[in-house]
């Protein structure tokens, strides 16, 4: 079985749930456009390049992404000076 980089096998994505760019746009109530976006510029979920065009989301980095975004005030987005 292949592994990847970090250690992990390839089947442990199938087991954590991958998802294709539509798929993890609806779990998170955004645009396609927009996960492609985050992917040029940064700033969006960590994602899985299986080959040239083929893109996937594991369903555990979404939920994390999710949780790392949590605020509880606007203010937490300003710099402080």
């Amino acid at each position: 079985m292949a592994k990847h980089n970090d250690g992990t096998e390839a089947n442990t994505l199938v087991k954590e749930g991958l998802l294709d760019e539509s798929e993890a746009a609806d779990y998170l109530g955004l645009s396609p456009r927009t996960l492609q976006n985050w992917r040029v510029r940064g700033g969006g979920p960590d994602y899985v390049k299986l080959s040239g065009r083929m893109v996937r989301y594991r369903l555990v980095d979404l939920n994390d992404w999710v949780a790392e975004s949590i605020q509880n005030s606007t203010s937490e987005d300003c710099d402080e000076t």
